[in-house]
């Protein structure tokens, strides 16, 4: 007789939640590398990001959609707009829900939303290492009551803790097929995106508490060098002047350090020498230009 080799699987995983639940988190955990950016602020994730991982026969790719949330704005409708159409289009859905936070009205509204879709969905408590086991079992039963969860995990995206599990499963249930990227391959996105989201998280995290959302990067050119290194230059949107002071800082400190600490993750992540410009320009109604919302792979909602 001859060993016969293990069909391959491949399918889309859409994983969906909350703003701030740790989406982006645990996508960067089960690829083992950073694809999406990460911090404390909500609604941090614009688009969807998409990454890849490879487990046993299976290549399983990961959707991580902005935060699912009331829209007020055109660039939120856009945001959550995507998120949902990240689900219609996975074959899977994991709905990561913070334990420490519970239940909230962003979350029923998923739920709700699986609901009239007719989706099921694998339920991901996350947070799990700050929560006591009482209060954790009342959150999985009582969200397991709705009917739409296949299956529960109880995971710690930020320590890693049940995302082995997890993504053994995954692995089990994608469709069989023939997988649709290199094996190496860990996202989809471009370079010229990754970067510019770099940049993007660099800026919220020295800024959080004095820049509001109405911020966004460019990459707008990338020059590949003779060595080997590459020359990136940015832009660095705002819709007032107050807020170009802001990024600036005082004699242009501050951009000087965002820039510093962009590139040198930029290095970590490209394995390259990277010669980084930022340039700050305000651009009032760039949240109402569809050219602004095409680089960052988002519709532009009507």
């Amino acid at each position: 007789m001859t060993e016969t080799a293990e069909p391959t699987r491949c399918g889309f995983v859409a994983i969906v939640g909350a703003p701030n639940a740790g989406k982006s988190t645990l996508t960067n955990q089960l690829v083992g590398a950073k694809v999406s950016i990460v911090t404390r602020k909500v609604q941090t994730t614009r688009a969807r990001i998409t990454a890849i991982a490879v487990a046993d026969n299976s290549q399983i790719v990961f959707v991580d959609t902005p935060g699912i949330f009331e829209p007020k704005r055109r660039l939120e409708r856009a945001m959550v707009d995507a998120a949902w159409s990240g689900i219609g289009d996975a074959d899977i859905v994991v709905l990561l829900v913070d334990a420490q936070k519970g239940r909230s009205d962003d979350t029923d509204r998923i739920i709700t939303g699986l609901k009239t879709a007719g989706r099921q969905a694998i339920l991901a408590l996350n947070k799990v290492d700050l929560v006591k086991q009482p209060t954790l079992l009342a959150l999985a039963q009582a969200l397991n009551a709705e009917g739409v969860f296949t299956d529960t995990f109880m995971i710690s995206a930020l320590q890693g803790d049940g995302t082995a599990d997890l993504l053994a499963h995954l692995a089990a249930v994608v469709p069989a097929g023939p997988w649709l990227y290199p094996e190496d391959q860990l996202s989809d996105i471009s370079e010229r995106l990754l970067a510019a989201e770099i940049t993007r998280e660099k800026v919220f995290l020295r800024l959080h508490e004095e820049l509001p959302y109405s911020i966004t990067v460019e990459t707008e050119s990338w020059q590949e060098r003779k060595d080997g290194s590459v020359r990136i230059e940015q832009v660095i949107y705002v819709r007032r002047d107050t807020q170009k002071g802001i990024v600036l800082g005082k004699g242009g400190r501050q951009v000087k350090q965002i820039g510093a600490e962009a590139r040198q993750e930029m290095e970590t992540v490209f394995d390259r020498r990277v010669h980084l410009f930022l340039f700050v320009k305000v651009r009032e109604n760039w949240v109402d230009d569809p050219e602004r919302y095409r680089e960052m792979g988002l519709e532009f909602p009507r």
